[in-house]
Parts: structure tokens; sequence; C-alpha cells
């Protein structure tokens, strides 16, 4: 019976399956997009959006905590000087993954691309977090432009009359 067991296996031992996610969220953090397995990308995702909290927080212990994870020096300023105020007002869903429909020509397994949300050069633009979306609508009014959803409204009761 499976109980809170944290990770899938992967085909690999625990040590080896530690080092393969270290090295990920590395590369992730250092290029922002990786092309991985669909099921390394699920296991991926777990610890990318951890470390994107903890840069969130910032404070000394958890700069350790992340240097725990993170391999390089450099990945563990850039996580907390860019992406942890990139996200700052996001309260979660930091990364995304989009299935390939090519398979991987050897073994034929399923691929993915791995990114970061709201970055310049994205595949796919992010839905903005709420609290950025009111921001925006504020903008929006201060420049004369109605925001849509606002402006549907009013020309449905328009219609009704």
């Amino acid at each position: 019976m499976r109980k809170r067991i944290a990770f899938r296996k992967l085909s690999r031992t625990s040590s080896h399956k530690w080092a393969m996610l270290r090295n990920m969220v590395t590369s992730l953090i250092k290029h922002e997009r990786i092309v991985t397995t669909v099921p390394k990308a699920k296991e991926l995702k777990h610890i990318a959006e951890q470390m994107v909290t903890l840069a969130k927080r910032g404070t000394l212990h958890h700069r350790r905590q992340a240097e725990a994870v993170v391999q390089e020096t450099a990945m563990t300023t850039k996580l907390f000087e860019v992406l942890g105020p990139r996200y700052q007002d996001r309260q979660g869903g930091y990364t995304r993954i989009m299935k390939l429909t090519k398979r991987r020509k050897g073994d034929n397994a399923p691929m993915a691309v791995m990114e970061y949300v709201d970055r310049p050069g994205e595949i796919r633009a992010a839905r903005p977090p709420k609290a950025r979306r009111e921001n925006l609508a504020d903008v929006l009014r201060e420049v004369g432009i109605e925001p849509i959803g606002e402006a549907q409204v009013e020309v449905e009761e328009e219609e009704t009359k």
C-alpha cells in the first residue's frame, strides 16, 4: 500500500534520482526552459516550485536551503535576485509543462518542455496573477482604454434597454 511516498522511482536508485533532479533544477534555473521526458518533468516541477518559493522569502536560512539543492552558486544568485522578485505577486504555478508531439527517437519516450512562466521569450503567455490583473485594469483606465470585461458588460446593458 502506497503511503506518502514523495517521488516516483524513475528506474533509478534514490541517490542517482536525487542527483539527476538537482542537475535538472540547476539547468532549469540557468536556461529557464529545458526539454525532458514527461515523468521527469512532473517530478522536477515540485522541486523547481519549492526553489522559487524559497527565493521569494529571501532570508539567509532560505538561501542556504536552496544552496543545498541547486548545484551552482551563480544559479542560486540568479534564483534569489531574478526569479524570486519576478514571481513575488504570483502565489504558485511558476512552471509550465507542455507535452511535445514528437517522442524520443531511441525509446519512444513521451517528451515535454518545462519552462518558467512570465519570462521573456516564452512559448505561450501566462495568465497574469489576480493582483497584477487588477493593477492592469487601473493602468488601462488611466490611459483611456476600458478593460475588456467592463466594456462587454456595458454593451450588454445598452442592448437590453
